[in-house]
């Protein structure tokens, strides 16, 4: 008797751990196959590439290597005693041009006071040596207009508050118009984007809040769905030479999922946590009720609402602003 109940008990033991184990396996499939999140995430933010629009020496820098610099505040100023001759040339040129100008215009004049004793031929040349002068006078404003732009943009400025890159520009250095000499990361454009895999964009909507777990960072970051991406490239098909597609014959039954990128805009970040744009990131979706599917800023036709998104991004620049110097941005790094 003893021995039979032993047996029940080992079989009822077996059913509850067969059972439990089905049931852990149920979820970790559930959890890794089709829930909502990724480790494939990142930081990210928008990196300007500050070039000069004109070429010459760089004569003094203001900044240095990873700082923190505001919109508006002068990065380096290229050597401006070229680009003042030029202005002194056109304000000269305009100068004789006015001149020759007000000349013509005497002769016009006193040829229309003489009337009929001056030959028709020659009041028409007198008229149209002045509407000669005339333009020839506003081309050289142009140029002294011209001039000025290039003497003002030898100083080159931030054009959004943010970090350099990891190096600046250096005095002695020749720089080319409309090439790249430093950058700046936008500390206002910081959010992350994570890559999903198209099986799981069901449980991924508009609005919907996020927890963002930063590498090497122990506090949870919250955000919310931005967007999701309308399209990604296609591998397997190319333009052929006759603009046919060429779609690629080998098919392989083993499919990867493809990764859809999802842009998560930050709600809440700490004053001392260090964004930087590269930084790899695991990125949860939480998961809400029918009821309140949407986000808290979304208004009924699905569109952010302006209040709740600009409280969000004032939040974010906040955060980023009482940032330390030292939490430069990695420029390897982009958007």
């Amino acid at each position: 008797m003893k021995k039979t109940w032993f047996s029940v008990g080992q079989i009822l033991l077996t059913l509850i751990v067969v059972v439990a184990a089905a049931f852990v396996l149920w979820k970790l499939v559930g959890y890794y196959m089709f829930a909502p999140w990724t480790r494939d995430g990142h930081v990210r933010a928008d990196v300007i590439q500050v070039a000069p629009d004109i070429s010459g020496l760089i004569t003094s820098v203001d900044v240095v290597d990873n700082q923190q610099v505001k919109q508006g505040q002068v990065l380096f100023v290229i050597d401006q005693a070229r680009y003042t001759l030029a202005l002194r040339q056109a304000q000269a040129t305009a100068q004789q041009r006015r001149a020759t100008l007000d000349q013509a215009r005497r002769e016009d004049t006193r040829n229309r006071k003489l009337g009929d004793l001056v030959a028709a031929e020659v009041s028409e040349e007198s008229r149209s040596r002045v509407e000669a002068g005339e333009a020839a006078l506003a081309d050289a404003n142009v140029a002294i207009d011209t001039a000025k732009l290039n003497l003002q943009r030898a100083t080159i400025m931030s054009p959004v508050d943010g970090y350099l890159n990891d190096r600046a520009p250096r005095v002695g250095e020749f720089v080319a118009a409309g090439r790249a000499v430093v950058a700046v990361v936008d500390m206002h454009s910081f959010r992350v984007d994570g890559y999903f895999e198209e099986t799981k964009l069901g449980g991924i909507d508009i609005g919907q809040p996020v927890d963002i777990t930063v590498m090497g960072e122990p506090t949870v970051l919250r955000g919310h769905v931005q967007s999701i991406v309308a399209a990604i490239e296609d591998r397997d098909r190319t333009q052929g030479s006759n603009l046919l597609p060429n779609v690629n014959p080998a098919f392989s039954w083993v499919r990867l999922a493809q990764r859809i990128p999802v842009r998560v805009a930050l709600d809440e970040v700490p004053p001392d946590f260090r964004m930087i744009a590269g930084r790899t990131a695991t990125v949860s979706v939480r998961d809400l009720s029918p009821a309140s599917k949407k986000h808290p800023a979304m208004t009924a036709t699905g569109a952010v609402d302006a209040s709740a998104a600009s409280a969000s991004a004032a939040s974010v620049r906040a955060a980023s602003s009482a940032q330390p110097a030292s939490a430069a941005v990695n420029p390897g790094a982009s958007q």
